[in-house]
């Protein structure tokens, strides 16, 4: 039968697309623990044989150097496969739970069933990784995948899909190349669970669209990062590890800081120490530093242009439009009602702001919507509560950034409008699982009489008692 003229070539074969993944995951196949460690033994597979490629294209995407893309593309990676393999036996298991007395006698237990046929769209900061860490725990779980890398970074999104096919079972899996055209035509299908990693605009879009299907979704977004700096704080240590986690793929990762909040009696002291860090991370001149990236675009080279403008710079300023060059900034005297303090930075740049007390910082950050990710340092274990109780992020990094996202055992994701679910590890693993409830009586023929009427106030005393032991 001919397809209706009202739908495109493009939504056809995004049907189709799903619609054969769907037909496979009912086959059963990817319910087995031997077809799982078979896939990720062949992701892995493709990280190793195709290291230079996938280096070569974050080189050309977003100018990290070797170091750089193997560590945050195809390192981490390696690593969340390695943990999931390792794990993967102990994670399918029934759990069992206890059986109140109510519901005796009978056992009660939790299957962790896959979901079947998920959605996962990619983000272009970091193009091989966020596709293929949250498709680790898509495997792991025994799901059939639908992946959708960005088009920004186009030579990224070409390695995956030139490639995924020769080493992933490819009637479960298939990657998706294109733009906004494809993006929605994917989202008009029914998943059993969409994953998005970017920004809070699309996220909306993403969830709008589940919203039809009543598919759950995993939104990993953003926001503005808070860093604090207390006045009792190693301001040398502070410093290289604030520049390193800022300046880290140019400042285009989403749970960089976003601002620093430091004592005033220590400002003056912590931009000289950020200055020195810049330099002995990237020389002098940073745009000749091999270890220095570039800002994706022009769109958002123009971007962080305009913000440039709303503080003075300390450090850095300088910019290179033509080689999508922005250097590590360093800004002062920021106005805290302009667009660099309310919007997400996304690059580079780095504004000082110096608070009178800590009562002060925690009101600041409080005023702004729940952010990613949020930093601290101080010795002071009084101060460092307060920020844990007092404040509202995805994770919290005491005297150190970023590494807390490479601990497997930690969930990774947002909380308000940061983020909706987490993943990594285990806590990956259950997000593309269904918690199934099973409960099994024993000793058919035994029934506790006072469950059937009529009845009596001797039967309601003693469930009460039943329900309360």
């Amino acid at each position: 039968m001919a397809e209706p003229a009202s739908i495109s070539e493009d939504a056809i074969q995004a049907r189709d697309l799903v619609a054969a993944r769907r037909e496979y995951f009912d086959g059963g196949r990817t319910r087995s623990i031997v077809w799982r460690l078979d896939q990720l033994a062949g992701l892995r597979k493709f990280l190793v044989e195709r290291e230079a490629e996938i280096i070569a294209a974050a080189r050309s995407d977003l100018g990290k150097c070797a170091f750089e893309g193997w560590f945050t593309e195809v390192g981490l990676v390696i690593a969340e496969i390695d943990f999931a393999r390792k794990n993967l036996r102990r994670w399918m298991r029934p759990e069992r739970v206890a059986t109140p007395l109510v519901a005796q006698v009978a056992t009660s237990r939790i299957l962790r069933e896959p979901l079947g046929v998920v959605l996962i769209i990619g983000a272009w900061n970091y193009p091989i990784q966020l596709v293929l860490i949250p498709l680790v725990a898509a495997i792991a779980a025994g799901n059939c995948a639908v992946l959708k890398p960005s088009e920004v970074a186009s030579a990224s999104s070409a390695v995956l899909a030139d490639n995924i096919s020769n080493y992933l079972d490819r009637d479960a899996f298939v990657v998706v190349e294109g733009g906004k055209a494809e993006t929605s035509e994917l989202l008009e299908q029914r998943f059993d669970r969409i994953f998005y990693t970017g920004g809070g605009g699309v996220g909306r879009i993403v969830m709008t669209a589940a919203a039809k299907h009543l598919t759950p979704v995993t939104l990993e977004l953003g926001g503005k990062n808070p860093c604090v700096v207390a006045r009792d704080a190693d301001i040398s240590m502070a410093a290289r590890r604030i520049a390193w986690g800022k300046f880290l793929n140019a400042g285009q990762t989403c749970i960089a800081p976003d601002y620093v909040l430091v004592h005033e009696s220590r400002e003056a002291e912590l931009l000289d120490a950020l200055g020195q860090r810049v330099r002995d991370f990237y020389g002098r001149d940073p745009a000749r530093s091999a270890d220095y990236g570039r800002i994706i675009n022009d769109r958002h080279v123009e971007r962080l242009k305009d913000l440039l403008a709303c503080g003075e710079p300390a450090v850095g300023g300088e910019v290179d439009a033509a080689s999508r060059y922005i250097a590590p900034t360093v800004l002062t005297k920021v106005d805290l009602d302009s667009r660099i303090m309310n919007e997400e930075i996304f690059g580079p740049i780095l504004p000082v702001v110096p608070v009178a007390d800590w009562g002060d910082a925690i009101a600041f950050i409080n005023k702004k919507p729940r952010s990613l990710a949020a930093y601290i340092f101080t010795r002071d274990r009084a101060r460092q509560q307060r920020m844990l109780e007092e404040t509202s992020s995805g994770s919290v990094g005491i005297n150190d950034l970023l590494l807390d996202f490479a601990v497997h055992g930690l969930p990774f994701g947002g909380v308000g409008e940061s983020g909706i679910g987490a993943y990594h590890g285990r806590h990956g693993f259950e997000t593309f699982s269904h918690r199934k409830s099973v409960y099994k009586r024993h000793f058919a023929g035994f029934d506790l009489p006072i469950r059937y009427p009529p009845f009596t106030s001797t039967k309601f005393k003693l469930l009460r008692w039943l329900l309360s032991s």
